[in-house]
């Protein structure tokens, strides 16, 4: 089971590059790990690191305001590239609760939901105010996203609403994936197999 998500309320850092695909979140050569677990510290290696393993201070997510911070602001089309879940797994271990963006690659956008990290649709022009807030507050800017209420806001004036389909928001709200909601289901599944062997042993018996 995932950790649920109702609403959250955690400092903002912002990626302002489009197109950011799963290559570059995490790197193939990471991929070699069977286990969910272990990818966050790879996380963008290729731009947080230097050649000599050493952090790159001009990194977005190495400016110390970055630090700590549980959502991510980024540009268009994010998570495009090959399908890997990885991808998500390494955000989600890194700290980041949800990834707001003007659009995302299909198939990142349905692994975030199945791995609890809700991925937040908003217009261009709200994504660019959201950065122009980011920078204006030096980075230091707190941001809440409500599943509940599909809302996002500041506190601070900003405020907007985001939709999400039924079926993944319920997913995300409750912290269950594909197989978590099948299993609540279970009674109902168990009486229909009674009932499927009931059918046959008399089939049978004729």
């Amino acid at each position: 089971m995932m950790e649920p998500f109702v609403r959250h309320t955690g400092r903002l850092a912002a990626l302002a590059r489009a197109n950011v695909d799963t290559d570059q979140i995490i790197p193939k050569q990471f991929l070699k790990r069977v286990e969910r677990t272990g990818f966050g510290p790879a996380l963008f290696h290729d731009w947080r690191l230097r050649p000599d393993g050493s952090p790159n201070p001009d990194f977005e997510l190495n400016h110390p305001s970055a630090r700590g911070a549980t959502l991510l602001v980024a540009g268009e089309n994010f998570g495009c590239g090959s399908s890997r879940e990885h991808a998500v797994w390494a955000l989600r271990e890194y700290g980041f609760r949800a990834i707001l963006a003007p659009s995302f690659a299909d198939i990142f956008f349905a692994n975030c939901c199945q791995n609890g990290l809700v991925p937040v649709r908003l217009l261009p022009q709200e994504i660019a105010e959201l950065f122009r807030r980011h920078q204006a507050a030096g980075g230091e800017y707190q941001l809440t996203v409500d599943l509940e209420e599909q809302r996002v806001h500041d506190g601070l004036g900003f405020r907007t609403s985001f939709s999400m389909e039924p079926y993944r928001r319920e997913m995300l709200l409750h912290g269950l994936d594909e197989i978590g909601r099948t299993l609540g289901f279970e009674d109902r599944i168990g009486a229909y197999e009674r009932t499927r062997e009931a059918g046959d042993g008399r089939r049978e018996a004729r």
